[in-house]
């Protein structure tokens, strides 16, 4: 069951633990990883596309807080393997600065099994590693701090290290 978090409450001047999931997965031998388009009534990027995930509450393990995101945002379980990734970003909206880790994580349900709710995702794709810029727009380039990670987290599946 879905549990609604207000996510746009002012909170202005404090920092933000939040964690997103690259949830990867092999279609037709090709690796691809799962990005959800926020909602178009979200304040904060509306309609972007992003790695699924969210806020960690006070008190909560990061990796547990992860889990419980996904299952309430994709009605799915997934299986957290390591972080690899961390980043910081500014919410003009609720005026604080989120840092923000990124683990790899694969499907415990089946991939049929996903679900969005209107009220914070539009939709879904899977992408492989060179279909970035078809999620990239004028809010987020193809150069944002989110959309590096999920380029290193390609070249770290493929055995790689890549710096930035």
């Amino acid at each position: 069951m879905k549990t609604i978090h207000d996510s746009e409450t002012l909170q202005e001047g404090q920092q933000v633990i939040t964690a997103c999931i690259f949830l990867h997965h092999v279609f037709d031998g090709t690796e691809k990883v799962f990005v959800a388009r926020r909602a178009a009534t979200k304040k904060f990027l509306p309609n972007v596309y992003e790695l699924p995930g969210g806020h960690i509450d006070y008190g909560e393990e990061i990796p547990a807080g992860l889990i419980r995101e996904i299952k309430e945002e994709f009605e799915v379980d997934v299986r957290l393997g390591d972080p690899f990734y961390v980043f910081t970003y500014d919410n003009p909206i609720k005026k604080t600065q989120s840092v923000e880790i990124i683990y790899f994580g694969t499907l415990v349900s089946p991939v049929e099994s996903i679900v969005t709710h209107p009220d914070d995702h539009s939709g879904y794709k899977w992408i492989a590693e060179g279909e970035i810029s078809l999620i990239a727009d004028a809010n987020k380039g193809v150069d944002d701090v989110e959309f590096r990670g999920i380029k290193k987290g390609f070249a770290l599946l493929r055995g790689e290290s890549l710096t930035f």
